[in-house]
């Protein structure tokens, strides 16, 4: 099953946002107490996740064979969320762990935002076999589900945290695109764009001036709800072997190691997974809750 969001339905905007149409976006986030809300939850997580150094109680490395499995809130409370089957801190590998995982999530889909939102946008407004040529092959990659195609190249270059950031880059590019590409080409046709054209204005001072604030909130807002979908394709390599190398602490990579503590102690085993699901539901949810914002129709 492949996990490709398609494009929402967007909204154009009719001349280039001002300072008024961002006032009333933040205006708008204000007064949505869910977004707020899982908004808050994500600043904790990240704020949680960059202390880690500070706040961790053990060495995320350090291995016991003595204390091993050990249950939540075992004894004194040393180990308060127990510890993997390696004896190791669970709380201190969930805080280094979402670092990686974080980084998985971010980084891809930033850069796949960079190209793909630039590939898109000249598609969109140099038409022609520019745009035949970029989207016929962003047609190819949508050929394959989003979890076969990462799965298929981190298989093809090999296990690591480079070539899984690579894999999953290569796979939202062709969505950006699409998204950017359809934005730019209603953009493109408004009236104030022809009559910027009417006047004199260089195709860069249009695309410059008129057509990238249109088209970068959109885009923008799509990319935030990607983050959800590369942090679990991530976890999904590194459960497969095909991310993260141990024994570095990462969220995925956790789940595998810990599948054969299911039956003994089944809470531990099920907290990166834990920590997966909040996390891409916070992004989820700050994404709608943006989009919402960003719609001048409401």
């Amino acid at each position: 099953m492949s996990t490709a969001i398609a494009p929402a339905a967007i909204a154009v905007p009719q001349p280039a946002p001002s300072r008024g149409y961002w006032a009333g976006v933040a205006r708008r986030l204000s007064r949505d107490p869910v977004t707020l809300f899982f908004g808050a939850l994500l600043l904790l997580m990240a704020l949680a996740i960059l202390l880690a150094p500070l706040i961790a109680p053990h060495d995320p490395y350090q291995t016991s064979m003595i204390r091993r499995l050990r249950p939540i809130w075992f004894q004194d409370g040393r180990y308060p969320l127990g510890t993997d089957e390696l004896g190791r801190d669970m709380l201190t590998r969930l805080l280094y762990g979402g670092r990686l995982s974080w980084f998985l999530g971010i980084t891809p889909v930033l850069i796949a935002f960079a190209i793909g939102g630039t590939l898109g946008v000249v598609a969109g407004f140099a038409g022609g076999w520019v745009n035949m040529l970029i989207m016929r092959t962003t047609d190819v990659f949508y050929a394959f589900p989003s979890v076969l195609l990462a799965v298929a190249i981190s298989g093809a270059l090999g296990p690591g945290v480079s070539n899984a950031m690579l894999s999953l880059t290569l796979v939202f590019i062709p969505q950006i695109i699409r998204v950017a590409e359809s934005t730019t080409t209603a953009v493109r046709n408004l009236d104030y764009v022809e009559s910027a054209r009417a006047s004199g204005a260089g195709p860069m001072t249009i695309v410059r001036v008129h057509v990238l604030p249109n088209v970068l909130g959109p885009v923008f807002v799509y990319s935030t709800s990607l983050i959800s979908v590369a942090m679990i394709l991530a976890s999904g390599l590194s459960f497969l072997g095909l991310g993260t190398k141990p024994p570095e602490p990462e969220w995925g990579l956790m789940l595998n190691t810990l599948r054969t503590a299911i039956y003994t102690q089944p809470l531990i085993a099920m907290l990166p997974g834990l920590c997966i699901f909040l996390t891409s539901m916070c992004f989820n949810m700050v994404s709608d809750g943006l989009r919402t914002a960003m719609d001048v129709r409401g």
